[in-house]
């Protein structure tokens, strides 16, 4: 056994998912059953910027590999590409000659949009959202306008190598001005919609839907790393469009809203459903899978409805809405013999408290500390239910197939 070149290949691994946005337990399970397959025992460790793993060969000397992991994006298709990979070398145990090769071809099999259609993506997700969040349909063309120019700052932003916070703040106060610059010239008649439309794009869906698989899988301080990170991005949301609303304040008196539209129920879904196509691109989700993520946002947000109109609280129904969509990614997992994760970070998105962040934060900087205290509580409690909803599906999911493989 060649043990080099095989922790060369599990760290190529390991390293490949976390880059792809895998959680912390994919990653682990990945590497440990590649290792295991080669009949070597290990030990993996890994954290969402580093991994770790170390084996013992014949002699009982200890080889360890560690790798850095950079800052990385949402790419489910590697997810899939990848996670397939590993069951493959599970299954087949190739010669670690052309396990390297399979893994090189999986690289090159791994397919990206271009820069045109994820600019779509942008322009699709945020303009139908605006008008989702109640905003008429020159909202909606206003918010694609804005969604775009989120599209444009973050791909330069990357290509300065700028850290994610910075971005963060410079893309959602560019955008933030924008839409309030159209409010006072009067072509946007809700800015405040326009604005929650395109700040979608930036909230860390996949971050928060990591941390809490993390947590779930008991990758604790994996977890805390994650949703320290959304804390961060979201207080730099708050700080970008507060800048952009304090700068219109004083250049034109601040932005006025006209009062929001309602499409009613079928049409929030069909806008609901268009959104997340767009965002599907933006997280490289190809072929069948889009319309089946944008399906399950769709269903949820059904179910948020259908539960808040019967129980009559909000919070009833976000927790139902995480159940549904946890519930159906995990079903379209085992279907599709595919990661979870893909369908999943689709289809809680609908739910995911944009709204709630930006007039948590638009409160403070009015000076309206009630109104401020009062809908920060109530959008960490959206959050915090919404956890509680995965936590619980997942949960039961992974008991059920450790007692299924026990039997």
């Amino acid at each position: 056994m060649n043990y080099n070149l095989l922790m060369d290949l599990a760290i190529d691994l390991g390293y490949e998912l976390a880059m792809s946005g895998a959680e912390t337990f994919r990653v682990e399970e990945s590497v440990t059953r590649l290792l295991t397959a080669y009949g070597v025992d290990s030990d993996v460790f890994a954290i969402p910027n580093y991994i770790m793993i170390t084996i013992r060969d014949q002699q009982g000397t200890p080889i360890t590999r560690m790798r850095r992991i950079g800052y990385h994006g949402n790419n489910m298709d590697s997810v899939e590409k990848f996670s397939a990979l590993s069951r493959a070398l599970d299954a087949e145990k190739p010669p670690l000659d052309q396990a390297h090769f399979m893994l090189a071809e999986a690289r090159r099999r791994c397919r990206h949009y271009s820069l045109r259609s994820q600019y779509i993506g942008h322009i699709v997700g945020a303009g139908s959202m605006g008008m989702f969040f109640g905003g008429t349909w020159m909202d909606g063309i206003c918010a694609g306008l804005c969604g775009l120019l989120v599209g444009i700052v973050d791909k330069y932003l990357d290509k300065l190598k700028a850290n994610q916070f910075f971005r963060t703040i410079i893309a959602a106060f560019l955008m933030a001005l924008l839409a309030y610059t159209l409010s006072a010239f009067g072509i946007c008649p809700n800015p405040d919609a326009v604005t929650i439309g395109a700040l979608m794009l930036l909230v860390p869906g996949l971050l928060f839907t990591n941390a809490m698989r993390d947590i779930i899988y008991g990758d604790t301080n994996s977890g805390v790393n994650r949703i320290v990170q959304v804390f961060l991005i979201a207080a730099a949301l708050s700080l970008g469009t507060a800048a952009a609303w304090h700068v219109a304040s004083v250049l034109w008196s601040g932005p006025v809203n006209t009062g929001i539209v309602d499409y009613g129920f079928w049409g929030k879904g069909l806008l609901c459903f268009i959104s997340c196509l767009g965002f599907s691109i933006l997280f490289n989700i190809h072929d069948l899978g889009v319309v089946l993520c944008a399906l399950g946002a769709t269903i949820a947000w059904a179910v948020f409805c259908i539960t808040e109109q019967i129980s009559g609280s909000g919070i009833m129904g976000y927790l139902a809405g995480a159940m549904a969509a946890s519930a159906y990614a995990e079903t379209l997992a085992r279907i599709r013999k595919f990661p979870a994760i893909t369908y999943l970070v689709i289809s809680i998105l609908p739910l995911i408290p944009g709204s709630g962040v930006y007039y948590t934060m638009n409160y403070a900087v009015r000076g309206d500390m009630d109104r401020f205290a009062s809908q920060g509580m109530y959008t960490a409690a959206i959050a915090g239910i919404m956890a509680v909803g995965i936590l619980l599906v997942s949960t039961l999911v992974r008991v059920y197939n450790i007692w299924r493989s026990r039997k």
